[in-house]
């Protein structure tokens, strides 16, 4: 970087990139200069791209790699090399697999054959991965929404044969992954009984991050015991968080929130501490909700007061107490006729506009609508989040009527066509189309 010729070597590589011959040049270049020069890397991916059905299984690993280190998601390059490495030969080698794999993860770019495809050859090589790999795999996984169910039971078989070599760190990745994408392994007791164990005296050891993250997961799988409930729940610990307004620190926060749900829910015998009222819903920008609402959120608001006989039948885009969204909720009387929601009071809400207890037989109703990226990339299982959000508003006492999305994005079509180059300024980029499908 400090050599004075470097960047006139550079700039004579970008005025001449089409005179680039042979994928062994093009893979070396991407991957130990392009980040040094955003322009030149637009170039070598056209030329990549141009090249891709000659590259070989570890060319489109060093290719992807590049990519995922400098955040560059260039589609249409992604689809092109999805495509070619389909067509490989089995047995691409475990460190293709574990690079590939995090390549994907990095760019969140899910291409379902690909992911069966690393899913069943890694499977295999489980048991000769070190735990630091075991769990980056299944972090992996769970950032892609892939579940493959013979993998995750032997990353858990894999936790239970290595106990004593995984870090509680490990192991905690391993659930919060598991919670993630709502999967509970077939040795669920034996698996559950280990984790409890290997806790047990390490929470106060644990970042605070990290401590929220797996007793949030151990919350999704229905395995959180009352001490994990206090540990977090307690002021000395949620009060070193005030203040701190970073995006990471928020999401604590709702987890938090969604931990307290859990305690006043689905632990009977749990007597405290809670977290106080004031950190409870009422955070939210309503207008800026409105501002991001999906087509599915706003045609429900649209047609569910013409539905009812009137808006104020109805409460909208509910931010409840309990860390979850409600996109409209309505009470019915016993003869299911809609009740003016604001007359009654709302123990979910902050702050509740009625005092009247509901008429005998009544009933609150919450539509909740679930979107795509709430589910697998199968798009069949809820994910863990949707599952905890589901047992909650249940247990609180509604009836759910639940609306699953469709359209482009749920049939795995683009909606839109980006190649976003994070390291130029100005508008996106949008790479050559190839004739490579979506796949």
């Amino acid at each position: 970087r400090d050599n004075p010729l470097l960047p006139e070597v550079l700039r004579k590589l970008e005025l001449r990139w089409t005179e680039l011959e042979g994928t062994r040049t093009v893979v070396t270049l991407m991957a130990k200069v392009a980040h040094l020069a955003p322009a030149l890397m637009e170039r070598l991916e056209d030329k990549a791209l141009e090249l891709a059905e000659q590259l070989d299984a570890d060319e489109i690993r060093r290719i992807l790699l590049a990519l995922a280190f400098q955040q560059r998601r260039c589609v249409p390059l992604l689809r092109a090399l999805s495509y070619h490495l389909l067509q490989k030969p089995p047995e691409l080698g475990l460190p293709v697999l574990t690079d590939l794999l995090f390549a994907y993860s990095k760019l969140s770019f899910q291409q379902p054959q690909v992911l069966h495809r690393l899913s069943l050859e890694l499977q295999p090589h489980v048991g000769t991965l070190s735990p630091t790999q075991v769990t980056r795999c299944a972090r992996s996984f769970a950032a892609l929404r892939w579940l493959s169910r013979p993998l995750a039971e032997a990353i858990a078989q894999y936790s239970l044969d290595n106990t004593q070599d995984m870090s509680v760190v490990h192991l905690c990745g391993i659930v919060l992954s598991f919670a993630r994408l709502n999967f509970q392994p077939s040795s669920s007791e034996e698996f559950f009984t280990m984790i409890h164990e290997r806790l047990q005296g390490q929470l106060q050891e644990l970042d605070a991050h990290v401590l929220t993250d797996v007793v949030w997961s151990l919350c999704v799988l229905e395995q959180a015991r009352p001490p994990y409930l206090s540990q977090v729940l307690s002021p000395d610990f949620h009060t070193r968080l005030r203040g701190d307004t970073s995006p990471r620190t928020q999401s604590l926060w709702l987890k938090l929130i969604h931990i307290n749900a859990t305690a006043r829910l689905e632990a009977p015998g749990y007597q405290g501490p809670f977290l106080p009222p004031e950190v409870l819903g009422g955070h939210k920008d309503g207008d800026k909700d409105k501002d991001k609402a999906t087509p599915l959120q706003r045609g429900l608001w649209e047609a569910l007061p013409g539905a009812l006989g009137g808006r104020d039948l109805g409460r909208y885009n509910v931010h409840t107490v309990f860390g979850w969204d409600i996109d409209a909720e309505v009470i019915l009387d016993s003869d299911n006729k809609p009740l003016p929601v604001r007359d009654f009071s709302a123990p979910h809400l902050s702050h509740s506009q009625g005092t009247k207890p509901l008429p005998p037989g009544a009933r609150r109703v919450a539509f909740l609508r679930w979107e795509f990226p709430q589910f697998s990339s199968r798009g069949r299982d809820l994910l863990g989040r949707g599952a905890l959000a589901r047992r909650h508003l249940r247990k609180a006492g509604f009836l759910l009527v639940e609306v699953r999305g469709a359209g482009g994005a749920w049939a795995g079509k683009p909606t839109r066509n980006p190649c976003v180059s994070p390291a130029l300024p100005g508008p996106p980029r949008t790479c050559p189309q190839g004739a490579y499908p979506a796949l």
